[in-house]
């Protein structure tokens, strides 16, 4: 069983479309698991149309809640608390969304009124596609730990890759170099790094770079609409050349990608016009990479 994910320096370079492409490519042949693990914005839904399956809620951190019948309003809580989160009145209340789950009030509260409560973070889920089943999440608004709720919908994807004995677990995973692409990357045997054709291209590939790289990931890189930027396209070129990475591809800009993503659709699965047919030389240069060992 090969880990596979789909990275990027920043958001909207194409790694979604470039991820549900290779899905239904690789599912022609072997049976796949699929994860989004860009959990605060997934979209791999949208183009996929998955069935949900399963729903668990994802608990992190934790917030302070006061027993009414219990607190004197004696203010000792507000008076500690640096985030504003204590509302005041004839006995106290917990504003959830302003809460830090730092715990000054509830060691501070001589009533022992204040109790701290593992908080609901999010929700993962367990669905099924015509590609294979996908493991994604929903992190709620102003909630931390995205890192740790990565990490557990990749976990499920490998169990199940494991218990059923597929071949593939392809990641979707999150932008930029942070704590979820960490989560996303670490341990897996092949990232694919989606740069664009910009002024801040090349520097965003750095940046992403350089992380598969501290947690020794091997790593290929692929050019989305090379074509509006030849120029660009071929200083991201010299760079990877520079660093010893190999180019899998280059995508032209097409507006087939636009009108299959509408249809909910992969675009090799939409057309077979050019981004379609670099899409399929991408997947057997990757293909070949994932078979050795």
């Amino acid at each position: 069983m090969k880990q596979l994910v789909v990275l990027s320096g920043k958001g909207g370079t194409g790694k979604t479309i470039t991820t549900a492409a290779l899905a239904h490519l690789a599912s022609q042949d072997r049976p796949v698991v699929l994860v989004d693990a860009d959990v605060d914005a997934a979209n791999l839904e949208l183009v996929l149309n998955p069935e949900r399956l399963a729903l668990h809620e994802f608990r992190a951190g934790q917030v302070a809640e006061i027993d009414a019948d219990a607190c004197t309003a004696c203010g000792r809580c507000a008076n500690v608390c640096r985030f504003d989160a204590i509302v005041v009145g004839d006995t106290y209340q917990v504003d959830r969304m302003k809460c830090e789950g730092c715990a000054s009030c509830y060691w501070q509260c001589p009533a022992d009124a204040i109790t701290l409560l593992e908080a609901l973070a999010g929700e993962w889920y367990r669905s099924d596609t015509r590609f294979g089943p996908l493991f994604h999440a929903h992190l709620y608004a102003g909630q931390e730990n995205s890192g740790k709720l990565v990490a557990l919908v990749r976990q499920h994807g490998r169990l199940l890759a494991v218990e059923e004995k597929r071949d593939l677990v392809l990641i979707d995973g999150p932008p930029g170099i942070g704590c979820p692409v960490i989560a996303a990357s670490t341990g897996v045997d092949l990232a694919l790094l989606v740069a664009e054709p910009t002024v801040a291209g090349v520097h965003d590939l750095e940046r992403v770079l350089a992380t598969t790289r501290h947690f020794g990931v091997q790593a290929l890189v692929v050019v989305n609409k090379f074509d509006i930027n030849p120029e660009r396209t071929d200083e991201i070129a010299a760079f990877c050349n520079e660093q010893d990475v190999p180019v899998a591809g280059r995508i032209p800009y097409d507006d087939v990608v636009t009108e299959a993503m509408v249809r909910g659709q992969p675009v090799t699965a939409f057309a077979n016009g050019p981004v379609s047919q670099s899409l399929h030389r991408i997947w057997d240069r990757l293909e070949r990479h994932l078979s050795e060992d």
